[in-house]
């Protein structure tokens, strides 16, 4: 069985955040999907009152896991009333407009508002 959610242990996402040579702070968290004990992939970002900054993705190679991971990180931030998304250079802009997900590449700025909008693949 999948889950997918946020990473309760702090040490365990710091780890991920190290292993990924990835900056970890005081605001960093991770979503993760597990199959039982195997973690199949996992966002890492940091988040604060304001904005949430994605730092990281995994697998690039699976579109459909990476959106609900995605999806997943975005909604923990709109669960907190935080609309304001963006990604660092440590996340592949080709990747987010794969997903379309990208609202202003200038501002490296993420639509959050994706996660509100219909399905168009299901004629939604």
């Amino acid at each position: 069985m999948l889950t997918l959610g946020p990473l309760k242990e702090k040490e365990k996402a710091r780890d991920l955040f190290l292993l990924k040579n990835i900056d970890y702070n005081d605001d960093s968290q991770c979503v993760v999907c597990n199959a039982g004990e195997e973690i199949l992939g996992f966002c890492l970002f940091d988040l604060n009152e304001e904005k949430m900054v994605v730092k990281y993705i995994e697998p690039l190679d699976d579109i459909s896991l990476a959106d609900g991971i995605l999806r997943s990180t975005l909604h923990v931030a709109a669960e907190r009333s935080i609309m304001n998304a963006y990604y660092s250079d440590t996340v592949p802009e080709e990747f987010l407009y794969k997903l379309l997900f990208i609202e202003n590449e200038k501002e490296k700025k993420l639509n959050i508002n994706k996660l509100f909008e219909s399905c168009k693949g299901c004629g939604g």
